[in-house]
């Protein structure tokens, strides 16, 4: 298998075509286009199409990129590892979702980059999906994500979501109706029906939401709730400290499991000291953090 023009279809179909990928590498585009054709030629399939929306990769080329990505991922890293002691170093790139970026990552960036001097961190706050490799990310953080063949991690944090109210709201109580109304903070309304369930001191409470305010992001439902605007299921990483302060009251813990945060890469074996650094970070910060 020539390992070269794997290595070339690769860096074009990590950057979507060959102007990018002869921009970022400095390697003509002929020599590109060239290298990638005789591996057609040698695989006996097409790679690539060209289309109204610019170069697509075919189904072989995306079966194929799955396979040699990671595979030539970790060959630069044993590369880059042979020879190196001493501590993690160079840079990386982390993704993450806003709530998690805006609340929390801010410090723990601060204390990461102390402890480890020698890389260099750059962390992106986006609620997109972020591939890896082809978006050029060491590690992206994903709350709750599904089964992926080619990303591999550890979960760093299972938050709990907390049924929350201003101290001065009125909280229902069993009546005529059972489920209890709730005037309730929510992004998407609830359905028809819909029945929340908490666990509080060993009770079972069950509240039937009605949706007073819709609102789009939960920093701001957590500032509607606080002004006494209604009720809200909030993560617990969110408002652990307004009800440790008085500020909110717990009115109970969602029934069913929690949600849960996790730090993804690409590569199974040779995972890069600088990843394995920041992880280890990250779950020691976020557990301080959660109590």
């Amino acid at each position: 298998m020539d390992l070269p023009a794997l290595a070339d279809f690769n860096l074009v179909a990590t950057h979507g075509g060959f102007s990018q990928a002869s921009r970022i590498s400095g390697r003509p585009k002929a020599t590109l286009a060239r290298r990638v054709g005789a591996l057609e030629i040698m695989l006996g399939v097409r790679l690539l199409e060209r289309s109204s929306r610019g170069l697509q990769l075919t189904q072989a080329g995306v079966r194929l990129q799955e396979r040699v990505g990671p595979l030539l991922a970790e060959l630069a890293q044993a590369a880059e590892g042979v020879g190196t002691e001493g501590p993690p170093r160079g840079r990386l790139r982390v993704s993450a979702p806003t709530l998690l970026s805006d609340t929390v990552l801010g410090p723990i960036a601060v204390s990461f980059a102390q402890a480890y001097p020698e890389v260099s961190l750059e962390i992106t706050a986006e609620n997109r999906m972020a591939e890896l490799p082809a978006d050029g990310y060491d590690l992206v953080i994903r709350v709750d994500p599904g089964p992926r063949e080619r990303l591999v991690g550890r979960c760093v944090l299972r938050d709990e979501r907390w049924l929350i109210a201003a101290p001065g709201f009125p909280r229902p109580t069993k009546g005529a109706a059972d489920p209890p109304a709730l005037p309730v903070i929510v992004h998407v309304p609830p359905t028809a029906g819909a029945v929340w369930t908490v666990c509080e001191g060993g009770r079972t409470l069950r509240f039937s939401p009605r949706a007073v305010l819709r609102l789009s992001s939960l920093p701001m439902q957590r500032a509607a709730v606080l002004v006494g605007g209604g009720a809200a299921l909030l993560p617990r990483s969110l408002v652990a400290q307004d009800v440790s302060a008085g500020r909110l009251v717990c009115w109970g813990v969602e029934s069913g499991a929690p949600a849960e945060l996790w730090a993804l890469h690409t590569s199974r074996r040779l995972v890069d000291p600088k990843v394995t650094a920041f992880v280890r970070h990250l779950t020691a910060a976020l557990a301080g953090s959660a109590t």
